[in-house]
């Protein structure tokens, strides 16, 4: 067996008694153990980050059924006809601690008994949060001035098309939308059948005098 190491103030290990040798020995190996446990507990946090870095796209794959899921956003009750309200509903592609960030809001148009349009709520210019003004039935972006009729079209300001529209169906008594598939300026919108137009950027005006600068 090795020796016992000497601590500065302790005596000799050989001047120590055999339980007193035996107790500096358990001590050690308690604290042998410890320093092992814990750097096995602090390797572990460490590694998790890096475990989910490279199980990440496998994970996301594997999730990938989840975008365009069909998801609830509330009883058709609680729209009543005529009206347009704001809702929220949680995303399909949150994960696990998103918590509040995982919702999504949307303002939901009640057109008739099992009529309904649901909205994106950012503009279609840049995406600013548009709101709903009941009084002059316009859903207006507090960004740049964009305006969108009841309906989400568009009624003025830099905005080139309406408001985004989710798809809708009503299961039961349960209003769902089809969440994961919001629609981008390169594929198409809403639930029409035609494809949004193109916006070619503007050409640079021709100078009819060649002094002009």
């Amino acid at each position: 067996m090795s020796p016992l190491l000497k601590y500065p103030g302790e005596s000799s290990n050989d001047a120590l008694s055999p339980e007193a040798k035996a107790f500096a020995h358990s001590r050690r190996t308690f604290l042998f153990k410890l320093s092992i446990l814990l750097n096995a507990a602090v390797g572990t946090v460490l590694a998790v980050p890096l475990v989910g870095y490279l199980l990440g796209p496998v994970v996301k794959d594997s999730d990938a059924g989840a975008v365009g899921s069909w998801i609830k956003i509330g009883e058709a009750d609680d729209f009543p006809v005529g009206e347009t309200r704001l809702a929220d509903f949680q995303s399909p592609v949150t994960q696990l601690g998103d918590g509040e960030t995982g919702k999504v809001a949307c303002w939901v148009r009640r057109v008739a008994d099992r009529q309904f349009q649901v909205f994106a709520v950012n503009c279609a210019h840049l995406g600013c949060p548009v709101r709903w003004f009941a009084q002059a039935r316009l859903f207006m972006c507090p960004c740049h001035g964009g305006a969108y009729y009841q309906d989400g079209s568009r009624a003025a300001g830099p905005p080139e098309r309406g408001l985004f529209e989710y798809r809708t169906k009503l299961d039961g008594n349960s209003l769902v939308i089809h969440a994961g598939d919001m629609p981008t300026l390169a594929t198409q919108a809403s639930c029409k059948e035609r494809p949004l137009i193109q916006i070619a950027p503007a050409q640079a005006a021709t100078r009819s005098i060649p002094w002009q600068t």
